[in-house]
């Protein structure tokens, strides 16, 4: 009798599990298609007003800050959804 509340709970945190998964997933996905199309535009400027293409380490530092923001509000975002979707899901199969 006292195995359900504890399967129970194990169950609530592998899903929980899940959604922080599958939301980091799409986030780091999200954050590294923007700040390489960023990066790339950063050197498509620098091309075209020098005529050289260098990848200098500010472009790399200024890539790897877009993608930690990007990551970090996408993941939040994701997270949401996806906890919000696990909880529609749950309110309608109860049903």
């Amino acid at each position: 009798m006292r195995s359900r509340p504890i399967l129970r709970r194990l169950s609530h945190q592998a899903d929980f599990m899940k959604t922080t998964v599958q939301a980091c997933g799409h986030a780091l996905l999200t954050a590294f298609i923007n700040s390489s199309l960023a990066l790339a535009l950063m050197l498509l400027v620098e091309f075209t007003l020098t005529g050289t293409l260098v990848l200098a380490s500010p472009y790399l530092w200024a890539g790897l800050f877009i993608w930690i923001v990007i990551f970090t509000a996408q993941f939040y975002r994701q997270l949401k959804l996806c906890r919000t979707h696990q909880r529609f899901q749950q309110q309608h199969s109860t049903k």
